[in-house]
This record gives structure tokens, sequence and C-alpha cells, in this order.
């Protein structure tokens, strides 16, 4: 069944207004017709709204409200990822694997190893296409929310938006006599309802005066194995690890 995305508000009464681009995907991409059914999220609640395609209009497709199912798919867990930008086209490719296992938010950072170099004008028009990836592996993945891609930050205004979270992560290479044990163990301190962070760098690793600056904020340093871990592998690893310790 095929899933879509609405504001709160275009779900009135036993009726649900879908708009947008979707109308057009629906009615000429998809050809569905009258009677099909499909399936809405409003991106609050974890509700799933079973309904039947109405009239399709040009601007709009009104649907029936069949019934309402509560779901449980998003983890308790809020997972911010902070990803240094990769070259060429990784970024979609992380996003895409990141929505599927359950990361809250993707934040791009310019890290110092970056060699990725965007402007404002490139920036805005990146972060749009990303949130469009983004919202499609919602779909796919029948998440209940469409994770949110931040405008790309700094690495100091990263770490200060990090500030506000209850744990955050830094995989590092130099951090393996640590060992993956040492990680578990950090990994098992997380409660229900922590909010989580994941530094992640780009191909050239974080800079030292970077990884100095993660730690004024109590960032914790862990190691994710023996091997060295590309970057768009390193945060899939760490979510994948989150994951299987924190869902039940």
């Amino acid at each position: 069944m095929f899933q879509f995305f609405v504001k709160p508000e275009q779900i009135v009464e036993n009726k649900i207004l879908i708009t947008g681009k979707d109308v057009q995907h629906i009615a000429h991409v998809l050809r569905m017709k009258k009677g099909d059914e499909i399936a809405v999220f409003n991106g609050v609640d974890e509700k799933e709204y079973h309904c039947l395609i109405g009239e399709i209009e040009s601007e709009q497709i009104i649907c029936d409200l069949c019934f309402v199912k509560e779901i449980s798919n998003e983890s308790s867990n809020k997972i911010y990822l902070f990803q240094g930008l990769p070259k060429n086209d990784k970024m979609e490719l992380i996003i895409q694997k990141a929505v599927e296992l359950g990361v809250y938010e993707v934040i791009p950072v310019a890290m110092k190893r970056c060699v990725v170099k965007l402007d404002d004008k490139k920036s805005n028009a990146k972060v749009a296409r990303w949130q469009g990836i983004c919202e499609a592996a919602a779909k796919q993945s029948k998440r209940g929310i469409i994770p949110n891609i931040h405008e790309v930050l700094s690495f100091e205004k990263a770490i200060e938006y990090a500030k506000q979270l209850d744990h955050v992560l830094l995989p590092y290479e130099l951090a393996k006599d640590q060992g993956i044990c040492e990680t578990k163990r950090i990994f098992r301190t997380i409660q229900e309802n922590d909010s989580i962070g994941i530094f992640i760098g780009p191909e050239g690793g974080f800079d030292q005066v970077e990884v100095e600056l993660s730690r004024t904020i109590g960032v914790q340093l862990i190691s994710l194995g023996k091997r060295i871990l590309r970057t768009e592998t390193a945060g899939l690893t760490v979510l994948s690890f989150l994951m299987y310790e924190l869902e039940t």
C-alpha cells in the first residue's frame, strides 16, 4: 500500500486532503483511481490513517477516511546525525539509509577536512534536494514522521547545537584502544527517551582541533572496531548498533 504524508490540518473529520506534488504523483505516475486505498501519516502522532481515494482534482485529492491504526515505528530515542560533508553524491545514500535506520534529524556539517565547499545558494539547493530524498525514504520505510534535514552548519555551530542532547558520540580511529567492548558499554548507558548525537567525519577524518573542541562539551569518543570505515559506512554502522541496542 502506498503511503503519503499530510499536515495535521489536512485531516478534517472523515476527509483527508492531499495537495502539492503528491497530487501529480498519485494521479499521473501511480495512475491511481477513485476507490484505491492508501495510507496517510500526519508526521506528528504515531497513527496510520487508512483511506480511499474519493475525488481527484487538479490541485488536490479528497480521500475518505476508513479507519485509524495505532503504530509504533518510531524509536523513543531521538537520534541526530551530524555528518561531515562527503564528496560526490554520498550524502544522498547516507540520508536514505539513515532514515531507514530511524534517524530523527540529519545535520550536514562543514568540517575542516571536507573537500566539498558549499556557498549559501548551493547549500540551500542541496538541503532542499536532500529533504526530498528524506521524504521518499520515510515513505518507503513506513516511518511515522519525515526526519528533518538541517541547514549546513560549521563544526563550531554543530557543537553548540549538540549541547542540548543527552549523549553525543564521535567515532574516532585513534580511539580504537578503547575497543568495541567499551563502545557497547557506552551504548548500554543510554536510557529510554534520551536524545543522541552522532558526529561523523568526512573522507579525511576529523581535524585534531575539532576533536578537542568536541571534548569541551563532553562528547564521548568511541571505537567501531579494528577496521577503518568510510564516511558513508561509519554513521550507518552506529545507527545499526543503536537500533539493535535500543529498540525492543
